[in-house]
């Protein structure tokens, strides 16, 4: 297929390549260096120029990290909220999105528009914290999870991935008898995994990076998550690591802050390096289901 493109279409995918293969290095370098500080002595952490490999290896920095309590807290609680959080908001939205692909539904085009516009308006800060209060959620581990079940994007992807759906195939199933919910389960989802596997990385990596819920609506630090746990450690500067390392004996230090905050950052973003492959090829189909149909 190459040898039959011209000159300038060879020279554009020369061009393509390389201008992709660059953004790639700039992408993936950034990951590289904070993984290569991570695993170095303060001696290397501390040398000037690129990170690639740690020269003087050490794993002290990752001990000093998971002594802590507040990271194992936020383990569990960031866990919890990504797992439950996740399956009830696919669940939620699979059933809402699947009734609003059938021409047949009642008012469909209103309650579409309704949907969508909540991607432009929304009642703001100080109404959603009176709601939230109001309704008991208030430091409650239920705030990391019913705020967050309804994503609109989502949503609609999902709607538009069924309204491509044949429709024969459920004709032929209500003619044996089945109903609607049994047409959802028995032929619509097992037809519907690449679009369910996007939303739910989709919903897995909302759920595991979110923040500002924990920072305005829990007081106790035993419910805390990942993500404010690292806020504190790297933008608030806390002085937690300071304080142990403090503890050595001059001359002996076997971390500095910026060891112990590469650690941390490893130890938060790792869980989701690690599953994203596994669910990556699902993207270019589900992702390209694009506009609105009716």
């Amino acid at each position: 297929m190459f040898s039959r493109m011209t000159i300038g279409e060879k020279w554009f995918q020369v061009f393509a390549v390389m201008f992709i293969a660059g953004l790639s290095v700039l992408f993936v370098y950034p990951f590289i260096h904070v993984l290569s500080i991570s695993l170095s002595t303060p001696t290397e952490a501390i040398r000037p120029g690129l990170h690639l490999f740690p020269q003087e290896f050490s794993l002290e920095a990752y001990r000093k990290a998971i002594s802590s309590a507040q990271i194992w807290y936020g383990f569990r609680n960031t866990i919890f909220r990504t797992v439950v959080g996740t399956a009830l908001s696919v669940i939620v939205m699979v059933m809402a999105a699947y009734p609003l692909s059938k021409k047949y539904l009642p008012d469909r085009r209103f309650y579409t528009l309704f949907i969508v516009m909540t991607m432009f308006f929304s009642g703001g800060l100080i109404p959603s914290y009176l709601l939230v209060k109001s309704l008991g959620m208030y430091d409650s581990l239920s705030v990391y999870i019913i705020p967050m079940l309804f994503n609109t994007f989502s949503l609609l992807i999902l709607r538009n991935f069924f309204l491509g759906i044949p429709q024969e195939l459920e004709d032929s199933a209500r003619m044996d008898g089945a109903n609607d919910i049994r047409i959802l389960f028995s032929v619509v989802l097992p037809l519907s995994a690449p679009i369910i596997a996007t939303i739910t990385l989709w919903s897995a990596v909302r759920y595991w990076n979110e923040w500002f819920q924990a920072l305005i609506y829990i007081q106790d630090q035993t419910k805390i998550v990942l993500q404010i746990y690292l806020r504190r450690l790297v933008v608030e500067n806390q002085d937690m690591e300071l304080r142990m390392l403090m503890s050595q004996q001059p001359g002996q230090e076997t971390v500095t802050p910026e060891t112990v905050k590469a650690a941390v950052l490893m130890i938060i973003t790792g869980p989701i390096i690690v599953i994203y492959p596994f669910l990556q090829k699902y993207f270019v189909k589900g992702v390209m289901i694009g506009s609105l149909k009716e």
